[in-house]
């Protein structure tokens, strides 16, 4: 493992540390993101060695952040989010701010977060990332038709596959199934594995992958048949939109 390792954003943010430091804190960055879906424990103790020699850098507390809340230490992913928000000026981890603050038991608190910030200019998958924890944050709170509306967002759309797709069409399931609708639920489920398969596939195609690149995917007509639109399916109107939410993108 070395320093190249780290993706280049990552290692221009570390310029301002002297150059031996920077290829340390850079190896511990390239670990935490090599083991973070197999060993997140251990992704974490190499996040926290390289905020010990560079706490003042916003992707090593993103990190620590990150796989705190990877390993279910929430008032620390919290903490570090803040920090993060802090130094960097970005909103680009607010759907895992929302989350963390239903981590520590406060679904009320994680939805003032979301409703606090702009929507409009938030990049589309953190946006659609921000909806799927608001949605959740209205479940804890057993509001599940509130829940339902806070998925009812323009990128919902079941006849096109994009990366984030599969995460938004299950969260869509998830609450069409706490509310009884059994065989929407499961149409919706249906939709998130066919749009989880199409991107697969274009991936396994891919010599390279972008992880910020959000792409789309244009289904063959068997896929989009699969992906058509449920006329029974219910969507929330904007007359019906709770207080507050008006602002969803």
């Amino acid at each position: 493992m070395t320093a190249r390792d780290l993706n280049g954003p990552a290692r221009n943010e570390l310029k301002t540390l002297s150059k031996d430091n920077a290829e340390q804190v850079a190896r511990y960055l390239a670990m935490a993101a090599r083991l973070i879906d197999d060993d997140p424990a251990l992704a974490h103790e190499h996040a926290l060695a390289a905020s010990r020699s560079a706490g003042r850098i916003a992707v090593v507390r993103e990190t620590v952040a990150v796989t705190a809340y990877t390993i279910g230490d929430f008032a620390l992913a919290l903490r570090e989010l803040r920090t993060y928000r802090r130094i960097s000026g970005k909103d680009d981890q607010i759907a895992l701010m929302v989350d963390s603050e239903r981590g520590v038991g406060r679904p009320d608190r994680a939805l003032e977060v979301g409703r606090a910030v702009d929507r409009s200019t938030l990049p589309v998958d953190v946006r659609v990332e921000l909806a799927i924890a608001m949605s959740g944050a209205r479940l804890d709170l057993g509001e599940t038709d509130r829940a339902l509306q806070e998925l009812d967002i323009p990128e919902l759309d079941p006849d096109r596959a994009f990366s984030w797709s599969p995460a938004l069409f299950a969260a869509r399931a998830a609450v069409l199934e706490e509310l009884g609708r059994d065989e929407e639920a499961a149409q919706w489920q249906h939709r998130a594995d066919v749009a989880a398969a199409a991107i697969g596939e274009q991936d396994a195609d891919s010599e390279t992958i972008e992880i910020d690149e959000i792409d789309e995917i244009e289904l063959d007509d068997d896929a989009e048949e699969d992906l058509a639109p449920d006329a029974s399916a219910e969507t929330a109107t904007a007359d019906s939109a709770p207080d507050g939410d008006a602002d969803r993108a």
